[in-house]
């Protein structure tokens, strides 16, 4: 998709030719995405265009099922609302859906507390038990021990620092290297999922939500919306809540027991590699990149490091 320019004159067209109703709408260029281009339309609505391979893929399983679990969320989420075809101006499906107002949490971090109640709230609401033909996800909701390939090289690069002068060579100390090891193996020792296939957002971090006078306020990207094992969205205790509120978090949650809670700790480990990983990218100016990630990462893992509260 980097042939195409996604541009104001583009999205304008498209939706002129589309959705000709919505046509006329304020249009303004949102910064940020990964899988797509985001543009708000008039104060209520998103235009999202896929900018990779599987872009066009997640957002039509967003079309197929988020607006039939939306109305029973507890939070405001980005409904797809209609369709773009594919066409001669963009050879790819795009979607208007609802906006979502709020600032991300990787630039506007949640610190009140109290998030930790809203945020178990949510996730109450959406794992409930998803019907036959839901998607499912080779990386996503899985047993962990099918991820530790992964996670051991994506370790591996955030403790390399041998012979590299650039910003942020290393990433973490040999100590934190060791206790995440530990983490994240007391978590792949710990009893799969043979709970019921739940519904899962799949993707919680911090610019994967949006907050408001300190507190989580909505969800977005259900690209990599799928079922399985609850925990890999329960790790937002860690990767989204401050200091602290894990306790809180998992006692609202209250479906919880050790064996979700230790995985749902490693899969924190996992997602925070990632955005260690994607932070030090963006201090670099690689494509891709994201600067914020890296101080949301990192803030995340003093979180997992720090000595734990009994949890159940």
């Amino acid at each position: 998709m980097d042939s195409f320019e996604i541009d104001e004159y583009l999205v304008r067209s498209l939706v002129r030719e589309q959705h000709p109703d919505l046509g006329e709408l304020e249009l303004r260029e949102v910064i940020g995405g990964w899988d797509n281009q985001l543009w708000r339309l008039g104060d209520e609505l998103a235009v999202r265009l896929p900018r990779t391979e599987r872009a066009p893929s997640l957002l039509r399983k967003e079309f197929r099922w988020l607006p039939g679990l939306a109305p029973s969320l507890t939070l405001p989420v980005p409904t797809p609302l209609r369709m773009g075809e594919e066409s001669v101006r963009f050879p790819r499906p795009w979607t208007i859906a609802a906006w979502v107002p709020g600032e991300p949490a990787d630039r506007a971090p949640i610190d009140d507390v109290r998030g930790a109640d809203v945020l178990a709230r949510f996730l109450r609401a959406l794992h409930t038990q998803a019907p036959a033909g839901a998607p499912v996800s080779p990386d996503r909701g899985v047993p962990l021990d099918r991820l530790s390939e992964g996670f051991e090289q994506g370790l591996a690069e955030i403790a390399s620092g041998s012979g590299d002068d650039l910003p942020g060579a290393r990433l973490v100390t040999d100590a934190e290297v060791r206790r995440v090891r530990d983490i994240w193996r007391e978590a792949v020792a710990a009893p799969d999922w043979e709970g019921p296939r739940v519904w899962l957002h799949g993707d919680l971090h911090p610019a994967n939500v949006v907050v408001s006078n300190g507190t989580l306020c909505g969800v977005i990207d259900f690209g990599d919306m799928c079922v399985g094992d609850p925990a890999v969205d329960l790790a937002a205790a860690w990767v989204l809540l401050p200091a602290g509120a894990a306790v809180r978090f998992f006692d609202a949650y209250a479906h919880a027991d050790e064996a979700m809670i230790r995985r749902a700790r490693g899969l924190a480990l996992l997602k925070i590699v990632f955005l260690l990983l994607m932070g030090r990218a963006g201090d670099r100016g690689l494509p891709g990149g994201k600067p914020a990630w890296g101080p949301a990462g990192r803030a995340a893992l003093d979180r997992v490091l720090a000595p734990q509260q009994t949890l159940s």
